[in-house]
C-alpha cells in the first residue's frame, strides 16, 4: 500500500518556498510514498509552480526516497521529445523517483494563450504519448506527424526506471480510460468529481484488453484526509471542511451561471471523499476502501488544497504517518503488465 500527499501549493496555501521544502523533506523522513503537484498556467496568483520538473528537480534534489509525480503534465501543450527528454533527465538525477500523470487538460484558455485548437487535444495527446514512449524505450526514434514531425533522434539519458518512469493517466471519457487499459496504465483518480465514474469504465476497458488487476491496483484514489487523536475531534474538522466545501461550490456553480449542487452532509463526505476519524477508524475506512475500488494507492488530501490551515494538515499527516501507515506495510500491488506487451493487444 502506498500513501502519497497532495493538494500542497493549491489555492489558499501560497506560502513560502522554503515551508514547502521543509513539508517534503518531513514527508520523505514519515515514509510516504511520493507527493503530486498539478499543471497550471498563466496564473499570477495561487499557483506558484506552472513548470512542474523545475519543482521536481529541487524536491527530488531534498530528498532520499520519495517520488514527485505530475497530476498532471497537459501533453498537448508540449513538444513530446523535450518533454520525454526532461522527464528522463529527472529520472537520471533522482536514481529513477519520477511518476508521469498525464492528460488532455480542462483548461481552455491555456490553450487559447498558446494558439492551440481545443479540438486538436485528443490527438495531440495520442501523438505526444506515442512519441515520449518510443523515446524512451529506443535508440533513436523518428515521426511523421502530423503535428510533431522530425528526423531520427536520440532523446536521452536513458531513464532509470525500465522500461520507463510509471505513467498514469488522468481522464473520464471512455476513449482516454481505453488508453489506459491498453497499455497497462493506472488511472489517477480525482476527487472533485470522485471515481464514481471513472472506475466502471475503467473496469471494462481492462477486461476488454485482458490486463488483469495490477492497473487497478496500482491506480491512486484523492480522499480527505482528516485524522485526528478523538472522534469528536475528527467530526468536528470534517464538518468546517464540508462547509466551506459546500460553500465553494456553490459559488463556483454561480459563476458558471449553473444551478448549485446538493450540499454535502457528513455521511456523503465519509461515503466518497474523505477519510475521517480516530487512527484505528481510518484504518478501517482504508481497508474498506480497498475492497471495495481495487485500489491500493492513496493521495491524501491533508490540507484540502489550502482549505485547512498548514499546522492542522501538517499535524495530520505525521498522526497519520505513526498510527495508520504502519497497518498497511503489507499491502501488496499485484504486478502491471508489461507496457510493450500491452501496447501489442
Amino acid at each position: 500500500m502506498r500513501f502519497d500527499l497532495a493538494g500542497f501549493a493549491r489555492d489558499g496555501t501560497l506560502g513560502d518556498h522554503a515551508a514547502l521544502m521543509r513539508l517534503v523533506e518531513r514527508a520523505d523522513a514519515q515514509g510516504y510514498g511520493g507527493i503530486w503537484f498539478n499543471e497550471f498556467h498563466f496564473r499570477r496568483a495561487g499557483l506558484p509552480y506552472p513548470h512542474l520538473p523545475l519543482l521536481g528537480a529541487e524536491i527530488l534534489g531534498r530528498t532520499q526516497r520519495l517520488r514527485f509525480g505530475t497530476s498532471i503534465l497537459v501533453l498537448p501543450l508540449h513538444h513530446p521529445l523535450m518533454l520525454a527528454e526532461q522527464i528522463a533527465q529527472l529520472d537520471f538525477q533522482s536514481g529513477g523517483r519520477v511518476d508521469v500523470g498525464i492528460g488532455r487538460g480542462t483548461e481552455p484558455a491555456t490553450f487559447d494563450r498558446l494558439g492551440i485548437d481545443p479540438g486538436t487535444a485528443r490527438d495531440r495527446f495520442d501523438e505526444a504519448l506515442t512519441v515520449m514512449l518510443r523515446a524512451w524505450t529506443e535508440p533513436r526514434v523518428t515521426s511523421d506527424g502530423p503535428v510533431w514531425p522530425f528526423a531520427e533522434t536520440e532523446v536521452g539519458p536513458p531513464p532509470v526506471q525500465r522500461p520507463h518512469p510509471p505513467v498514469f493517466v488522468a481522464g473520464v471519457s471512455e476513449g482516454t480510460v481505453a488508453v489506459a487499459a491498453r497499455h497497462g496504465f493506472p488511472l489517477l483518480l480525482s476527487l472533485e468529481p470522485n471515481e464514481a465514474r471513472q472506475l466502471p469504465v475503467f473496469r471494462d476497458a481492462l477486461r476488454r484488453f485482458g490486463a488483469g488487476p495490477g492497473p487497478m491496483a496500482a491506480s491512486s484514489l484523492s480522499r480527505y484526509v482528516l485524522p485526528a487523536p478523538t472522534e469528536a475531534a475528527a467530526m468536528a474538522a470534517l464538518d468546517r471542511l464540508t462547509e466551506v466545501l459546500n460553500a465553494r461550490r456553490a459559488a463556483r456553480a454561480a459563476e458558471r451561471g449553473q444551478p448549485p449542487a446538493p450540499p454535502r452532509d457528513r455521511a456523503a463526505m465519509l461515503k466518497g471523499f474523505a477519510i475521517a476519524g480516530t487512527p484505528k477508524a481510518c484504518r478501517q475506512q482504508i481497508e474498506a476502501l480497498i475492497d471495495r475500488t481495487g485500489c491500493r494507492n492513496l493521495r491524501c488530501f491533508f490540507d484540502a488544497n489550502g482549505l485547512i490551515p498548514m499546522p492542522q494538515a501538517e499535524a495530520a499527516m505525521t498522526l497519520f504517518a505513526t498510527e495508520v501507515m504502519p497497518a498497511f506495510e503489507g499491502y501488496r500491488v499485484p504486478p502491471v503488465p508489461d507496457l510493450l506487451a500491452g501496447a501489442e493487444n
